[in-house]
């Protein structure tokens, strides 16, 4: 059958991405019978045949043959004279099936089904694609870079789908550009003006577990379980972990033989700082092990008020706060508590060294006391503002300020 050829107007539909065939059979259905009730006012007798494999189409109309001058409804029965003459067996009683040609529509009707039809597709489309994303929610997706704009990255699925990864969702040293491969977890997923927005991320807890999953075996099977991730995206993370089964170390098993998995989870996220701590219900310990790599003295706790005292020998300090203080904060949000610091006096060595107030006063002052050789608390406080404000390029305010940072530590 000739059909100005359905297989030109219509072929690129059939192999829509995520469209299954039923469906998009059910849509060129629902389309062929609209032209039928515009054209013929019912399409109860007639009967629309797609074929996907192809693009072919076949519309039959089914009439009952009436006596001459008894027809109602030239839709639905056709006079016995008019059908005799394109049968010549029929009687009244019996049922006329002709094969309708789309060019019987007219050219504008076909444009007109066209148009619909790719408005239907479109819609689906998008409607699939939402409800494919919203049920892979945190999971990992890799795309391609396709445009990079200010405050978000256009990646493009392994099917051309869209997805926007922006900034506030990028590693801080991430650096893009078109064509390059990113992986990233699906974090968001909207429909917006009928489109589906799909966000993903780079800086959630969720991707660095996921990363986890992908790398040690033994969490993707259940033997280990990750209990928390905090992270500082492109800073450092704490994860803390249990195993089920005694005869696995978590942490050894997480960081793999000298390092081998850890490591390519740290290359993905730009060199952060992962620590990888055993998960335990002793919170003590919980706070000294998230406190790592500082050795700490002594804790105490306020269970009720979440607070925590951790008292350190002064060369320790530095290392449980962490450069920005990433290290004691992340440590109070992997434990729940607040952690304050002490500094715990040395009765064989009072003095401080001046690294130790990086978290109080900023590195470019110390770094000048440095440089006229003033290493310790007490040798900064040994001498008075005028010969500091002489010997140094900093002014008078912010040397009292200092002064008074480091006397502080010795009352």
């Amino acid at each position: 059958m000739s059909n100005i050829n359905l297989i030109d107007s219509f072929q690129e539909f059939k192999d829509f991405k995520n469209i299954d065939r039923p469906t998009m059979m059910s849509v060129l259905e629902d389309v062929f019978r609209s032209m039928i009730r515009k054209k013929y006012g019912n399409d109860e007798n007639c009967d629309v045949i797609v074929n996907t494999d192809n693009g072919d189409l076949e519309i039959w109309r089914t009439r009952v043959v009436m006596e001459d001058g008894f027809s109602e409804d030239d839709d639905l029965e056709i006079e016995l004279a008019e059908a005799k003459k394109l049968d010549e067996d029929l009687e009244v009683g019996d049922e006329y099936i002709e094969q309708i040609t789309l060019e019987s529509f007219g050219r504008r009707a076909i444009l007109a089904a066209r148009q619909t039809l790719v408005s239907k597709i479109l819609e689906l489309e998008k409607d699939e694609i939402f409800k494919k994303y919203k049920d892979r929610v945190g999971e990992i997706v890799t795309g391609e870079v396709y445009q990079v704009w200010k405050k978000e990255t256009l990646v493009l699925d392994d099917e051309g789908n869209e997805l926007l990864l922006p900034k506030t969702e990028q590693i801080p040293a991430d650096y893009f550009k078109k064509g390059d491969s990113v992986k990233a977890i699906v974090y968001k997923v909207d429909m917006m003006n009928s489109n589906p927005k799909i966000i993903i991320s780079r800086t959630a807890p969720e991707f660095l577990q996921r990363l986890f999953e992908l790398e040690v075996p033994e969490i993707f099977d259940g033997l280990i379980t990750i209990k928390k991730i905090v992270r500082e995206p492109g800073e450092r993370a704490k994860v803390a972990v249990e195993s089920y089964d005694d005869r696995i170390d978590p942490v050894g098993a997480c960081v793999g033989m000298k390092g081998s998995r850890i490591h390519g989870i740290v290359r993905e996220l730009k060199n952060e700082n992962i620590d990888v701590i055993n998960f335990t219900n002793n919170t003590q310990l919980y706070i000294q092990r998230a406190l790592s790599p500082a050795k700490i003295t002594s804790i105490k706790l306020d269970d009720e008020k979440k607070t925590a005292a951790v008292y350190l020998k002064p060369d320790q300090v530095s290392l449980a706060i962490g450069r920005g203080g990433h290290n004691i904060k992340l440590a109070g949000k992997l434990t729940g508590y607040e952690i304050d610091v002490y500094r715990e006096a040395d009765e064989h060595d009072e003095d401080v060294d001046i690294e130790e107030f990086s978290d109080e006063i900023d590195s470019w002052i110390l770094d000048e006391f440095k440089r006229i050789g003033l290493d310790t608390a007490k040798s900064v406080l040994a001498l008075t503002v005028h010969e500091l404000v002489k010997r140094t390029d900093l002014e008078e305010e912010t040397i009292k300020e200092v002064l008074s940072v480091l006397q502080a530590e010795f009352e």
